[in-house]
């Protein structure tokens, strides 16, 4: 997962019209006709007025000016003053202000990290103190402290913004420049108080908190005849670890489906809050989960459950974010903002590709080959089945000895970082010229990337490792992380204009997460002859883990919506509703494949709860990874990589176009599954 304060600041930006419950009105609630009058008087000033761009300008800028701003007679004043009509002139107001904002964007980020590293990182015990200042938003004051000073109506008058249908239309023609004006123009588009803003992120920080800390003891957990299954020292914390040690044990022939059952078990305790709280991160005592009986010291206790803390941060993240409605009227509810603001494809965009591939008779026969390799009926958690990938014939002991041998620390993966590279096709000069803006860090919780935004400062890729060094499971997880932090420093350092750094949402940077982490086998030279390439194997990878994660997708937007609906719930209610939708997506979509009718286990994705609605760039992640790798075919990988990720923040489909030639689809996945089970 990406994380970065860039992104977060970018909602925060986002987050930012002003409110009809204000004290006071904009001008141009004061005064409608404010902006005709302006347009005419600029108009008298500058004989070659662009007067759809002034016109825009200052129609955003009466939007926003408030009484506390000045009189008519300011407005006026400022609007003259500060309107500039030649192009050299804006280009150079342009790069000025570029250069300021990365310096404080940057700076902003820089803190961030470094204020939450006690919680994030490796370490001695935690103090109240490093919760309550990793929980500071450095820069919450930012949008007020630019408005005040006038700085983000100068902005707003020369870079006004436009809105997602404009860029779709006029980005096309836009050259670069233009590009980064837009962009510019997309951070002042609204003022939600600093003190919403620090609440925002304060509920942030607490919910990503309690999933960090959210560690089950494997080695306690006992099947009803008292047996322990896993090794007595691991540790895995929900959902990512559960998952993966999942995953892990299709290649366990004797025991591996009893132990795929026990987590599956777990998670819906988890789900349900019907897990004992005694039981999290917790080693003091044994753990049955399918009676979810607990034990101290061989003897059978009462245990109390978890209090639907769970549904408690989700709830406290959607108290927080809905306090910005009012301020932003064009994008009213955090559900737009997350998908048309953050991800610029709408929610119904998003939900008709989704249900496109998860209703899809492809899924059918996908689930064919599953059952048939496995040899057994399909049981829900089969919709992680991990048989697809190349290691899946690779003992993972072996895969384990080795990246424990060559990563005992993470000071050790981040010196092999450059080599990883090479052997992917960089350059020399280009893997140490990436890699040198890249720290490693060992993570209290299951990691991630949070890239630097501005130069000079380093992307931060926190991995868990293992006192016995770092497992292939962490490793797999690392080389993802990776991923994202060559996204980064790619689209940071060698993006030609400041405003367009980054990529057009989080879902592209997953789309070279997972490519990288398909590569991780290569990187370890255990890659199986003939690897290269879209394989069917690959394809029928890739469609299973949209599949999947689209469903999750589903859930966690129908929640919101019905939060929405209910914006008075309590914690009860709202889990008794998370559990009633991930059902219906399941019984639609899923029990027909997998069985079993009413399985809540969609619900046990922990972005759900820490990272709202985020889940969805996961799928649209894959989507363009799949596209993404079709077009690798026959180039130098490395080469295509460096020239994709340095085009910047375009929109969605305008990057797809001018990356790889063709729109972003759901068709290409759907082919390319069909094509895999017609080969096999």
């Amino acid at each position: 997962m990406k994380k970065s304060l860039i992104t977060c600041l970018s909602m925060l930006m986002l987050l930012s019209a002003c409110s009809q419950n204000e004290k006071t009105k904009t001008m141009l609630q004061k005064d409608p006709k404010i902006v005709t009058q302006l347009i005419e008087a600029l108009q008298s000033q500058y004989a070659d007025l662009n007067v759809e761009r002034a016109r825009k300008g200052v129609a955003q800028v009466a939007a926003l000016w408030y009484e506390t701003d000045g009189s008519t007679e300011d407005f006026i004043a400022f609007c003259k003053d500060n309107y500039v009509n030649d192009e050299a002139s804006r280009s150079k107001l342009f790069a000025s202000i570029s250069d300021k904002f990365e310096l404080l964007i940057g700076h902003f980020n820089k803190i961030s990290v470094l204020l939450k590293e006690p919680i994030h990182m490796v370490g001695g015990d935690l103090l109240p103190i490093d919760y309550e200042m990793g929980a500071y938003e450095v820069s919450a004051h930012f949008n007020d402290d630019m408005f005040a000073s006038k700085v983000a109506f100068t902005v707003i008058i020369n870079f006004p913004s436009y809105n997602l249908a404009d860029k779709k239309t006029l980005g096309e023609n836009w050259t670069r420049e233009e590009w980064g004006y837009a962009r510019l123009g997309d951070i002042f588009t609204s003022r939600v108080p600093a003190n919403i803003q620090q609440e925002i992120a304060t509920a942030a920080t607490t919910s990503d908190n309690y999933i960090t800390d959210y560690n089950i003891k494997m080695g306690h957990l006992m099947n009803e005849a008292g047996e322990k299954l896993f090794p007595e020292a691991m540790s895995l914390i929900s959902h990512w670890g559960l998952r993966d040690e999942l995953k892990s044990n299709y290649s366990d022939a004797q025991r591996g489906l009893e132990k795929q059952r026990m987590i599956y078990t777990v998670m819906k305790r988890i789900i349900n809050q019907e897990i004992p709280q005694v039981v999290i991160n917790n080693d003091k005592h044994d753990y049955a989960p399918l009676s979810n009986k607990v034990y101290e010291g061989g003897k059978e206790i009462t245990a109390a459950a978890e209090p639907d803390t769970r549904y408690a941060m989700l709830l406290g993240n959607f108290n927080a974010l809905r306090k910005a409605d009012p301020y932003i009227p064009e994008m009213p509810t955090y559900i737009q903002r997350a998908y048309e603001g953050s991800m610029e494809f709408s929610k119904e965009e998003i939900r008709e590709m989704f249900t496109k591939l998860v209703s899809s008779p492809e899924v059918a026969a996908v689930a064919g080959l599953i059952k048939q390799r496995l040899g057994r009926d399909l049981e829900p958690f089969d919709i992680w089945y991990d048989g697809f990938k190349s290691r899946s014939g690779i003992s993972e002991d072996l895969l384990s000895d080795k990246t424990r041998k060559l990563y005992p620390d993470a000071a050790a993966f981040e010196r092999g970082l450059p080599a990883m590279l090479i052997k992917l096709g960089f350059t020399s000069a280009d893997a140490q010229a990436i890699c040198k803006e890249i720290r490693v860090d060992a993570a209290r919780g299951s990691g991630h990337a949070w890239g630097a935004a501005m130069k000079g400062d380093q992307a931060r890729l926190r991995t868990r490792i293992l006192p016995s060094g770092m497992d292939y499971k962490g490793y797999n997880i690392a080389i993802h992380e990776f991923g994202h932090n060559v996204e980064q420093t790619i689209s940071l350092y060698d993006v030609d204009y400041y405003m367009m750094n980054g990529v057009p949402s989080t879902a592209f940077t997953e789309a070279l997460a997972f490519v990288f982490q398909q590569r991780d086998l290569q990187i370890l030279e255990m890659a199986p002859a003939g690897a290269q390439g879209l394989a069917p194997l690959q394809a029928l990878d890739i469609f299973w883990g949209c599949y999947e994660i689209m469903g999750v997708s589903l859930v966690d937007m129908g929640v919101w919506e019905w939060l929405y609906a209910n914006p008075n719930a309590t914690p009860a209610q709202l889990k008794n509703n998370v559990v009633r939708i991930a059902k219906e997506i399941w019984n639609a979509y899923y029990a027909p494949i997998l069985g079993e009718e009413d399985s809540p286990i969609l619900a046990i994705y922990s972005h759900m709860i820490d990272n709202p609605l985020y889940l969805a760039n996961y799928p649209m992640g894959h989507l363009i990874e799949l596209q993404m790798e079709e077009y690798l075919q026959g180039k130098h990988f490395a080469a295509e990589v460096l020239r994709m990720y340095r085009l910047g923040r375009l929109t969605p489909q305008q990057w797809m176009k001018e990356a790889m030639g063709a729109e972003l689809s759901v068709d290409a996945t759907l082919r390319a599954a069909a094509a895999a089970v017609a080969k096999l």
